[in-house]
């Protein structure tokens, strides 16, 4: 144990064990730390990366108030910490001798540590990531409703899969997922274990696409969402989430969850329409 509480841990089974019902207790507010340390737990990073990832969880009385993970490549992901919670854990960070590359939070955590951060280092923060974050809440299909239905894709979606993502990432300049799907390590992108969906015409053309990560802790992520630009303002994204987000219930997720960007009012306005609702905003920051 470090100063004020931090426990670490390098060992993701017991650390699950360990803070997985405090995890659990906010899935849609800890979609990502879920998903992020699921990732770890499956794929095994510590077998085929120079460094181990670090977990860290906060402990007050016997009980978890909050947590953070540290992954090979320099993801620091956080749940929420006060101002006086980051500057130890920036503490921690350099004894350890470990940097990470970005951090991403709440907004109020991300700026918090990142000022912490460039404090204790002289590393200059650099935002990258800003987003809404919404919860479903009674799902409620677009009207009117587009022509065509929504279908589970297969073997044979696979090149127009990876070509769309590949596009969603050029229009939001996700160049580390670019980088990866153009060498080829598709499973190492963060799509590569996603379930996608197509919304297809009466014909059976594809015209949108959603995906959606896995159940943990009762939550499924929807991201991302994709329609190429010349198919767009035809009511297919809304129609691609509600299929998407209908099969997650049914696979019994409690919470499903989705990100947007704060500068497109279009996506923000349609995610409310279908039934989604704010519940925070989140940020992200990387370390020149």
């Amino acid at each position: 144990m470090i100063p004020d509480g931090w426990h670490l841990n390098q060992d993701v089974d017991d650390f699950l064990a360990r803070a997985g019902e405090f995890l659990r207790s906010r899935p849609a507010l800890h979609n990502t730390p879920l998903t992020d340390i699921e990732k770890l737990r499956i794929r095994g990073a510590a077998q085929h990366e120079a460094e181990v990832p670090v977990f860290g969880r906060l402990e007050a009385d016997g009980e978890v108030h909050a947590i953070f993970y540290l992954t090979p490549r320099g993801r620091l992901g956080l749940t929420p910490l006060s101002v006086e919670q980051t500057d130890a854990l920036a503490t921690c960070l350099t004894r350890l001798g470990r940097s990470p590359s970005h951090v991403i939070a709440d907004q109020e955590t991300a700026g918090a540590f990142a000022e912490s951060w460039q404090r204790h280092t002289s590393a200059t923060p650099v935002p990258f990531w800003r987003t809404h974050l919404y919860r479903l809440g009674t799902l409620t299909p677009p009207q009117p409703r587009p022509e065509g239905r929504g279908r589970t894709t297969g073997g044979q979606d696979r090149e127009q899969v990876v070509r769309w993502c590949r596009e969603f990432c050029v229009d939001v300049g996700e160049q580390r997922s670019i980088d990866l799907i153009d060498v080829g390590s598709w499973d190492d992108s963060r799509f590569g274990d996603r379930h996608f969906t197509f919304w297809e015409t009466p014909d059976g053309t594809p015209v949108s696409m959603a995906a959606a990560t896995s159940i943990v802790g009762g939550m499924v992520r929807v991201d991302p969402v994709y329609t190429p630009a010349h198919l767009r303002g035809r009511g297919y994204a809304g129609a691609v989430t509600v299929e998407a987000s209908r099969a997650a219930l049914a696979a019994g997720a409690t919470d499903v969850v989705l990100f947007t960007d704060p500068d497109n009012p279009t996506s923000n306005a349609l995610y409310q329409r279908i039934g989604y609702v704010r519940i925070a905003d989140f940020a992200g920051y990387e370390f020149s």
